[in-house]
């Protein structure tokens, strides 16, 4: 090695130099609570179950999104409408038992897509976290919409928000 290798000023000197052009660039991070950061308005987030116009849920237990599901996330179980529930399920088969493991889901949109009655969506809310395991699975308490905050999901189903192909 030569003198100027042995002493290496020159290669500290390059390396101080990378340091300093990186002081002076935009910095990546934000300050969270000040400052929230903007979604795509095609981000998917928390899930869904939405309501008709007269309140009653969508859902018909037909297990599509379960099906659809590549995470395997979607876990429900069918029941039969009784008499006297007319204004709460639109058809005479609902489901009784819906969950979904958001620890398992991949937020992938398949659930959406597959759902012949619409009634399941991704909104642009976050999945908040929790400190135990058991509070990630999320049932009709959590999924069902309620009629006071309805919650629109009409901006994600424009064409100019979709991915061409």
């Amino acid at each position: 090695m030569t003198f100027k290798e042995k002493i290496y000023i020159p290669t500290i000197l390059s390396g101080m130099s990378i340091t300093f052009s990186h002081l002076f660039k935009k910095r990546a991070t934000i300050s969270y609570p000040e400052q929230k950061r903007e979604f795509s308005p095609v981000y998917r987030g928390q899930h869904i179950l939405k309501r008709d116009d007269e309140g009653r849920e969508r859902c018909t237990a037909c297990g599509l999104c379960a099906v659809a599901c590549p995470a395997e996330a979607i876990t429900m179980i069918a029941a039969e409408r009784k008499k006297g529930e007319e204004n709460l399920y639109r058809e005479e088969k609902y489901a009784k038992k819906y969950e979904i493991n958001m620890l398992r889901c991949i937020f992938c949109g398949l659930c959406e897509d597959a759902c012949p009655k619409e009634a399941i969506f991704l909104t642009d809310r976050i999945v908040f976290p929790e400190d135990l395991r058991k509070n990630f699975i999320y049932g009709k308490d959590k999924l069902v919409e309620t009629l006071e905050n309805r919650i629109d999901v009409s901006l994600r189903q424009i064409k100019k928000y979709s991915i061409e192909k």
